[in-house]
């Protein structure tokens, strides 16, 4: 039985992208499939199959710890191996974390094993997706993070570039714009704890509190900073 996936997917409906928004995921497919060229003109061939989670492990493995996750989504997943060694010495991703399971989503490579879980996972993916589509993104993944989601999204322009020429990271946002939009959604998902990391530099990030709707409703102040 492979431990990436050992039952069934049970999808849900998913997001449903604007006109805009299909045109890049064939964009990205295409990237994807042939490699991508960059600002400084460079060609990159191996596309998207950095594990970007690395740069975080030491930050989510307690929240993974904490909430007992056993099952995780790698929404947007792109290349990202959890079975492979490496990640954190010898061990693999799905060792480091102690995860009994791990379901992958990336629709610019037709991958799609999307359905309600511990945690879901979404790192360098939220910059490129069109900024009207972006709610339902986010809602798509907050219903299925049963207890946690935890989310990187870079706040900065990227090397890469689409086929097209423009910017590969499309919806580049300051982190309180992220921010905001989760903070206006959390009331529809209110157990659903989410961790937001929003990167303003390739190895520099804000951090903001880890916060659910439900740990906001139960505060006894009514001035909530986090």
């Amino acid at each position: 039985m492979n431990a990436l996936h050992p039952r069934e997917p049970k999808l849900t409906g998913g997001p449903v992208f604007s006109e805009k928004g299909r045109q890049l995921i064939k964009l990205y497919a295409n990237m994807a499939r042939d490699g991508y060229a960059t600002q400084s003109g460079d060609f990159i061939k191996s596309a998207y199959n950095d594990f970007e989670l690395g740069k975080f492990k030491e930050l989510v493995q307690p929240e993974f710890q904490s909430f007992n996750i056993k099952t995780v989504l790698d929404y947007g997943c792109g290349g990202s191996d959890w079975e492979a060694t490496g990640f954190n010495g010898v061990q693999s991703a799905r060792a480091y974390f102690l995860l009994d399971a791990v379901y992958r989503y990336e629709p610019a490579r037709d991958l799609d094993e999307r359905q309600p879980v511990d945690a879901v996972t979404c790192f360098d993916v939220l910059e490129h997706i069109f900024v009207s589509d972006v709610p339902a993104v986010l809602r798509d993944i907050l219903s299925l993070a049963d207890r946690l989601a935890v989310l990187n999204v870079a706040c900065y322009k990227a090397n890469a570039l689409l086929p097209n020429g423009e910017n590969a990271h499309i919806t580049a946002r300051h982190p309180f714009w992220w921010k905001g939009m989760l903070d206006s959604l959390a009331p529809e998902f209110p157990d659903t704890h989410i961790l937001l990391f929003c990167s303003t530099a390739f190895n520099k990030a804000t951090v903001f509190p880890l916060f659910s709707d439900r740990q906001r409703q139960t505060d006894t102040a009514f001035d909530i900073e986090y």
